[in-house]
């Protein structure tokens, strides 16, 4: 898998803040709320989407509650998109859940629900870098 331009992580970043947007207000309400925590979309790369067709991008989202595997399809695939898609990765297949927040979707699955114990976003980006390697990591 190829990395991302820096154009593409300025959409990214984009989509980010937009999901950001659509969700703070309830993130805030939740238990496992972080403060010391925002809203980014880390570890990105370029995925072959076999099941909807044409390239995506595949990567971590860190919120104040939850760090989250996202799949974002190709554009022109995400206006008839169904509602969750299993992904193939070398550790294992995940589902994912389509989600829509302002003109921005993409397919999300969260994987860590509680990032109270994380001091900072440097952290959280660590965490979020962890998690893509063992998700792109054959299963033994």
């Amino acid at each position: 898998m190829q990395a991302l331009s820096a154009d593409e992580y300025a959409l990214l970043s984009a989509q980010a803040r937009s999901y950001r947007d659509a969700h703070l207000k309830a993130l805030k309400k939740q238990p496992e709320y972080n403060p010391k925590l925002g809203v980014d979309a880390l570890c990105f790369q370029r995925w072959q989407d076999e099941v909807l067709g044409g390239e995506g991008r595949i990567g971590a989202l860190i919120s104040p509650c939850a760090l989250s595997l996202v799949a974002i399809p190709a554009a022109s695939v995400l206006q008839k998109a169904p509602e969750s898609l299993l992904l193939s990765l070398p550790s294992g297949r995940y589902r994912l859940h389509h989600c829509l927040f302002g003109e921005f979707a993409w397919y999300q699955r969260q994987i860590l629900t509680d990032l109270r114990g994380i001091e900072s976003m440097q952290g959280a980006a660590k965490l979020a870098q962890q998690l893509m390697e063992r998700l792109m990591r054959p299963s033994e």
